[in-house]
């Protein structure tokens, strides 16, 4: 039977509430679910490994111990969490050969995504203010960015994602889903859901716009403004190695903003289409599996204090660089 036919309300039925939908997956035939169960597997691995070796270099080195390196390590803990909503469930679908989820299950998975997910926005802020603060206002840094404002930062950081991820999972309770039940995702989340629903999703797409403009266009201009002091100030620093030393700081920032920010734009702009295709789900796996996964890396690259602290936790000794 063809996607087109499923996704397709049959005549004559009755219009009942659906208890549980059935996710489709990134590939239908048999062969190719193999070949995905490895990858994810390896990819989830990598990034639990990746993202705690990262904490835990941070939590062990008292050079790491900054405002800094405060925030990366949350947002490691983050990434662990983002891939786990994700990945674990899929590869359970996979191994049963079982694509059902339950409307609760649906429900919970779409919570936790977008609790994550709105974290990630105000830290990846949070990095750029400390950033500006240590930069452009070296001389009041520490009192500006001192124990008590950086749990400040991450406290209200979670009350703000909280809030949003509830009140998108309360408004969805309130659509009715009466048939199809078909979403052609690997996971739960607020577009395929407004697809599926047979009420009107108006308020849902208002809440998801005011949000977006709170969670995600709020924070890009105060990232985009931060930096652009940023850059000014280091272009007036004389030293050629202090330069190179601090774009390498915020260009590995910079990196993952522009990542996260723009898989995410991709993912939402496509709101009001009806039609949900490949793309989604390759930023679907963009957004769950590869961020993640790319984030140690990218932050460890060209950060030596992080090669020392990581070489000093898996080798048992100082690196030599």
């Amino acid at each position: 039977m063809s996607l087109q036919k499923l996704m397709e309300p049959e005549a004559g039925t009755n219009r009942t509430a659906v208890a549980e939908f059935i996710l489709l997956g990134l590939v239908q035939t048999e062969e190719m679910q193999s070949v995905i169960f490895v990858l994810l597997l390896f990819a989830y691995l990598v990034t639990t490994g990746g993202n705690l070796s990262i904490l835990a270099a941070i939590l062990v080195e008292p050079k790491l111990h900054t405002p800094m390196y405060f925030f990366l390590g949350n947002v490691s803990v983050l990434d662990v969490g983002c891939v786990t909503v994700t990945v674990p469930a899929m590869l359970g679908c996979l191994l049963s050969h079982k694509s059902t989820i339950s409307y609760d299950a649906c429900l919970s998975q779409l919570f936790f995504f977008h609790l994550l997910a709105g974290m990630d926005c105000f830290l990846l802020t949070a990095m750029a203010y400390d950033r500006f603060l240590a930069i452009c206002r070296p001389l009041t840094y520490s009192t500006r960015m001192n124990q008590r404002v950086q749990r400040m930062l991450v406290a209200v950081s979670w009350i703000c994602a909280f809030t949003n991820a509830l009140t998108h999972t309360i408004a969805l309770t309130t659509l009715n889903f009466c048939g199809p039940s078909v979403i052609n995702h690997f996971y739960c989340d607020l577009p395929q859901l407004f697809q599926l629903s047979c009420s009107s999703t108006q308020l849902n797409e208002l809440l998801l716009f005011v949000a977006a403009a709170v969670m995600a266009v709020a924070p890009l201009v105060f990232i985009s403004v931060s930096y652009a002091h940023v850059v000014a100030a280091v272009l007036q620093i004389r030293s050629a190695e202090g330069r190179k030393k601090a774009f390498s700081t915020c260009g590995s920032h910079l990196t993952v903003v522009g990542i996260f920010y723009g898989t995410g734009v991709f993912s939402y702009m496509r709101l009001g289409s009806v039609e949900s295709s490949d793309k989604d789900k390759g930023v679907g796996v963009f957004m769950t599996v590869i961020n993640p996964m790319l984030n140690p890396l990218i932050y460890s690259l060209r950060n030596t204090d992080v090669q020392d602290a990581l070489c000093q936790l898996l080798v048992g000794k100082q690196s030599l660089t």
